[in-house]
């Protein structure tokens, strides 16, 4: 009996001294109070457990995160991550799809986050969230990626970081224009696009076409549709052909590709015909040009590309 008793009193005593650690841990973390799109939301100071369904896991990476879920999968297959971020996202748990407007939130909830991130895309899990961790609600730009990292940094407190990175980005890109400006013209033009079920998606102003207008400084061709909003312009074989390009990045599958091969007006075109053709798999690099990690990678790639097509 005396032992039993003993026994029970040391149980006690155990649940007593890890309920005051875990209210001592949960009064020395220090918190932060930070503005979303919502408003105000209070967050742990150095957040060491974050779950982001916003898209945005990459730039985490660069203010210093290493989130451990994540919907920053790859646009045609939802269960692994696109190849430029294998490194980058290595052990993080992949809840769905960044564009998504619902995930698994018994998913989010067992691996206790301390923070959560989502974008308005998934405003309707929103309550529920809260009920997990701090959610933090964010407006993505998306034609200006630069913009987001920006935003992220501020909210998190990481501007230094976020700039260092950025400096170093811009850094990269000049001098791989200017080397590819020396080497093939400083007026040669340049188009990429997605082909994809009989219909060209054009980078004018996002994605991969950002990369090459905006961030190398590389001359857009004659006969480029406009962009306006996230969604890519449309065109027909025929408006591809009105389309002046010296070089062309095109973004295929391979059965797309064969139908390309087979039709009068691809055949036709200048840079087709001079073989001045890049042909790069639709996963990953229809993505791609819409992450800064996987900007950054396309900038030690492109070079590369365009020697292959000389």
């Amino acid at each position: 009996m005396k032992k039993t008793i003993f026994t029970l009193c040391m149980m006690i005593s155990l649940l007593t001294l890890t309920a005051c650690g875990s209210t001592n841990n949960h009064s020395n973390t220090e918190m932060i109070t930070v503005k979303d799109v919502r408003g105000e939301v209070e967050i742990p100071k150095e957040a060491k457990r974050i779950v982001d369904l916003s898209g945005n896991s990459d730039i985490l990476s660069i203010l210093g995160y290493q989130v451990i879920g994540t919907a920053n999968s790859d646009a045609y297959d939802y269960t692994k991550f696109p190849s430029y971020l294998k490194d980058t996202l290595k052990g993080a748990k992949i809840l769905g799809y960044s564009m998504q407007d619902t995930m698994d939130i018994e998913a989010v909830m067992n691996l206790e986050p301390d923070v959560i991130v989502i974008s308005t895309v998934q405003e309707k899990m929103y309550e529920q969230l809260t009920k997990i961790a701090p959610t933090i609600m964010i407006q993505n730009e998306a034609l200006d990626w630069k913009e987001n990292i920006h935003h992220m940094a501020e909210i998190f407190q990481r501007t230094k970081q976020a700039e260092t990175w950025l400096s170093a980005y811009e850094t990269k890109a000049e001098k791989l224009s200017q080397s590819i400006k020396n080497k093939y013209g400083k007026d040669t033009s340049y188009l990429s696009f997605l082909a994809s079920g009989g219909q060209f998606f054009v980078f004018s102003d996002a994605g991969f076409g950002d990369v090459l207008y905006n961030d190398l400084g590389l001359v857009k061709p004659k006969g480029m549709p406009k962009q306006s909003d996230i969604s890519l312009p449309v065109v027909t074989y025929e408006g591809l052909a009105e389309i002046d390009a010296d070089y062309i990045f095109l973004i295929t599958t391979d059965e797309m590709q064969k139908e390309l091969e087979s039709n009068r007006v691809w055949n036709n075109l200048p840079a087709v015909k001079n073989k001045h053709v890049i042909t790069l798999p639709s996963s990953p690099y229809f993505n791609q040009g819409y992450s800064p990690i996987g900007r950054e990678k396309l900038l030690a790639e492109i070079e590369g590309m365009l020697n292959e097509a000389k």
